[in-house]
């Protein structure tokens, strides 16, 4: 696994590459996309962020596994290739920001519009074997990504961090809330949005809102 990581993240976060943790991790990365069929192509593992410069970042959206299935995942959370069909939860977000800003439904579940606006996609753990889910958890990813949210918490101010589900909230002991914001709801998984947990959190307005007060530019969802 190459390293090969947006220039304005690399100065922040090179001390983690440095550590024996992450050593360990792309040798386990590497030996794996070798023998099996991985996701998210080799080149796509650190797409989100190439997408969203350290100094373009103005929101943080916190996934768990990359999609496991064939031409899904392509290195944002949440977000699948175009002509792929959206999985649920993609499904359920589409409507929420429909229902939230009249946006019309899109064709394509990919994100990287969202990404390039200042939008972090962060998968907990950023790869994961075909078929398998959950198969690279456990093996350093997540050392990894709870060092990205604390350094974006220590070195930013003013992002909106949406924390959708029991996983991600666990992420905002890693946040400082007095300089940031931070927006939860349940998931947007059918599980938890056919309960009720999701639909009609408006965090697509109310992060606009946000970015709004503090003299930003809103964003096109």
């Amino acid at each position: 696994m190459n390293v090969d990581i947006h220039q304005s993240w690399k100065e922040h976060l090179q001390p983690e590459f440095e550590k024996p943790y992450f050593k360990l991790l792309t040798s386990f990365v590497k030996q794996d996309y070798s023998e099996h069929t991985c996701y998210p192509p080799g080149k796509q593992i650190f797409a989100a962020f190439d997408h969203c410069p350290f100094d373009k970042l103005k929101v943080v959206i916190i996934g768990q596994d990359p999609y496991h299935g064939v031409g899904q995942a392509n290195g944002l959370c949440f977000s699948v290739n175009d002509d792929i069909p959206h999985p649920p939860s993609l499904t359920n977000i589409f409507k929420e920001v429909e229902n939230d800003l009249g946006i019309p439904y899109p064709n394509t579940g990919n994100l990287e519009k969202w990404a390039d606006q200042g939008v972090m996609l962060l998968n907990a753990t950023l790869t994961v074997r075909a078929n398998n889910a959950g198969s690279h958890q456990g093996k350093g990813w997540e050392i990894f990504t709870d060092a990205i949210i604390q350094t974006i918490s220590d070195k930013k101010e003013n992002i909106v961090f949406l924390l959708w589900g029991g996983f991600a909230k666990k992420k905002s002991t890693l946040i400082n809330e007095s300089k940031h914001f931070v927006l939860t709801s349940g998931h947007p998984s059918p599980l938890s949005a056919n309960r009720g947990l999701w639909f009609g959190n408006k965090h697509f307005s109310k992060t606009n809102s946000l970015l709004e007060q503090v003299g930003l530019e809103p964003l096109e969802w």
